[in-house]
């Protein structure tokens, strides 16, 4: 693995973790959805608006993430030069309200976020996801999206759930799948402390692979038979030719946490998505100038917002 591809992934990050960025204006964002196992959850988000436009970029952050996660940022400014309203959404759990988590295939909380009154208003819905995210959104639209979702995109998103998972494991990825489970473990914490959990949180605790958190956290809660079952059923490799609205699909060749080999083999039949794959860049971080080659200019998140407001 090239080190430019973790000095993308990786530069970005301590970059907003020592000079945090300035957020776009915003304001809390609310709904809630009715789970069959937990009962009434809530979402949250930040939602900014876009002046007088119709149009809403719902931006959906990666594994770990959340709305207040830096690419999360880069996304609403980006729609802000637009001139576009943008919700960058939570996905459960990713607040830390302790009501549930989510999963790489819970569609729902994307539903419920586009159902919800505060965005009613607009005629215009565009998607823009980033990683795991990313995967959660192709699903949605690979069954049946709706008719205001114009156009789509994913950024680095992992559509092979059982070969990312084994890859992110390997110790080489060691630094990425600690962080990652940092993330996690602290969701799970808050949850635990408001209701029972489906293993020990001290168990939880000491859990150090993504295969394991899937198999005894993830799979338990929502009911798949285990972590092969659970990758099986979610991975959007196995549904992109039923997708039928304009999305486009950005990879890195040097991604360092979502290999482009775990990626490519499902892209090239792909035929309904528009696929970049760039040579500069990691996981969900670019060069300021890296071009997409789509026919627009701007930062990453400037180029993909222009194509998803008229693919080609």
């Amino acid at each position: 693995m090239s080190l430019q591809g973790h000095l993308w992934t990786l530069a970005p990050f301590l970059r907003h973790s020592l000079v945090p960025p300035r957020a776009p204006e915003s304001t809390d964002w609310e709904t809630s959805l009715e789970d069959s196992v937990v009962g009434t959850l809530s979402l949250s988000g930040q939602l900014s608006q876009g002046g007088a436009s119709d149009t809403l970029v719902v931006i959906v952050h990666g594994l770990g993430g959340s709305a207040a996660s830096y690419y999360t940022l880069r996304a609403a400014h980006a729609a802000a030069r637009a001139g576009l309203a943008s919700l960058r959404l939570n996905l459960r759990g990713a607040d830390r309200r302790g009501e549930d988590f989510y999963h790489a295939g819970l569609t729902d909380d994307l539903e419920a976020a586009l159902r919800s009154k505060a965005l009613e208003s607009y005629d215009r819905i565009l998607l823009l996801a980033y990683s795991l995210g990313g995967n959660m959104v192709l699903r949605y639209l690979a069954a049946s999206p709706g008719p205001r979702v114009c156009a789509a995109a994913a950024i680095c998103s992992p559509i092979d759930l059982a070969k990312s998972a084994r890859e992110i494991d390997k110790p080489q990825r060691a630094l990425y799948r600690l962080y990652v489970l940092r993330a996690l473990k602290e969701m799970y914490q808050e949850v635990a402390a408001r209701r029972d959990v489906p293993l020990p949180l001290g168990e939880a605790m000491r859990i150090d692979t993504i295969e394991r958190w899937d198999e005894e956290v993830i799979s338990p809660r929502h009911g798949f038979a285990g972590a092969e079952d659970y990758w099986a059923k979610t991975s959007a490799c196995n549904v992109l030719g039923n997708i039928k609205t304009p999305t486009l699909f950005v990879a890195a060749e040097q991604d360092p946490m979502v290999l482009i080999n775990t990626v490519r083999p499902w892209l090239v039949n792909a035929t309904n998505l528009r696929r970049v794959i760039t040579r500069q860049g990691g996981h969900v971080g670019f060069p300021q100038k890296v071009d997409l080659g789509i026919g627009s200019r701007g930062t990453v998140e400037d180029q993909i917002i222009q194509w998803m407001l008229a693919p080609t």
